[in-house]
């Protein structure tokens, strides 16, 4: 399935000359993935205080476009660098979980939205980062298979925000963008079990 993820390449070519400069001033792939991690977090505990304001959640695609840029800087660094570690491996995990969480929750506080669906929906995609993560425990290669991957999150979140911030949508319409997500979430944990199996399948040499 199609995934924003594939766009990844060319949004990394944009960024390489950057990535450069950051590594011959010193800067590390794990302080990177903190900074992403750790402004996500603060990011949604604005929104969070906030959320009266309909105009605070035009922080989400502001933030997700910089933490999109943030994700692809630390994994540059970290390749094409040799700053790889078993450390910034956690990190990286941990932190996308902890964004996820905390850019996800603040539209329960919406009125009329559902706190089930959007507490559905973080779980979901949790539980679709994990299927990722499991990936390399079975002989596969860590998956990051849409339709509803982190890049699309963002995209979709970021439009949602976008107008809630401009008055252009409902509770219910929100709900059900909710509820969409959670099915492409379910489909996408499935994708990517079922592709990661089918890897291992295509590695394993015949009898």
């Amino acid at each position: 399935m199609p995934s924003i993820y594939q766009i990844k390449p060319a949004f990394q070519n944009l960024l390489r000359p950057l990535v450069q400069r950051l590594f011959n001033q010193g800067t590390t792939a794990n302080q990177i993935t903190l900074i992403a991690g750790i402004g996500s977090v603060l990011v949604g505990a604005v929104i969070a205080g906030f959320a009266q304001h309909p105009w605070v959640f035009l922080l989400v695609p502001a933030w997700m476009i910089l933490r999109m840029a943030l994700n692809a800087i630390d994994g540059m660094l970290a390749r094409e660098f040799n700053q790889q570690s078993h450390l910034g491996a956690y990190l990286n995990e941990l932190c996308d979980i902890a964004a996820d969480c905390a850019l996800i929750l603040p539209f329960a506080l919406l009125p009329g939205v559902s706190l089930w669906l959007v507490l559905l929906v973080a779980l979901l995609a949790l539980f679709s980062e994990y299927g990722g993560v499991l990936g390399p425990m079975v002989g596969a290669s860590r998956r990051y298979d849409g339709p509803m991957g982190k890049s699309d999150r963002a995209f979709v979140l970021g439009v949602v925000a976008v107008a809630i911030a401009l008055g252009w949508i409902s509770a219910i319409w929100i709900n059900g963008v909710f509820a969409v997500i959670a099915v492409l979430l379910v489909y996408t944990l499935i994708n990517r079990v079922r592709q990661g199996l089918k890897e291992v399948h295509e590695d394993t040499p015949s009898a």
